[in-house]
């Protein structure tokens, strides 16, 4: 079964804030399906400020699938995310993501190595170093 690996708007960001990322190397993987929420997207994208960028996440996003709802029945019972988070977790939750893949140190950061809704959260790099 390949991993359903949902990427926070940090990592999205950081993969098209310069050319040759090396977060790019996620989308080159093989058995691996890409998700993210449009909340994430548009995140990422608010973030950005060169055209370029803007183009790089464009292309990033045409293989990644982009859920723009939310299964109403997800609901987490973990408050010790603040309000801002909330929603990529439950977007994660709702599209049956096996990874949630973020650099959110300050708020995800405790949740490393671990499972937050029985999703594993990572930061990328550490997904990365256990793919190859």
């Amino acid at each position: 079964m390949a991993d359903r690996v949902f990427l926070d708007a940090n990592v999205l960001f950081s993969a098209a804030y310069r050319e040759g990322s090396g977060l790019a190397k996620l989308w080159k993987l093989g058995g691996v399906r890409l998700i993210t929420s449009r909340y994430a997207a548009e995140e990422a994208r608010r973030n950005l400020t060169e055209e370029a960028q803007h183009r790089r996440l464009a292309d990033l996003l045409r293989v990644v699938e982009v859920i723009s709802e939310v299964d109403p029945r997800v609901t987490i019972g973990d408050d010790r995310l603040p309000d801002k988070d909330r929603p990529i977790l439950v977007a994660a939750v709702s599209a049956r993501a096996t990874h949630l893949l973020t650099g959110d140190i300050t708020h995800f950061g405790r949740f490393f190595g671990g499972k937050l809704e029985g999703i594993l959260v990572l930061p990328p790099g550490a997904y990365l170093r256990q793919r190859s």
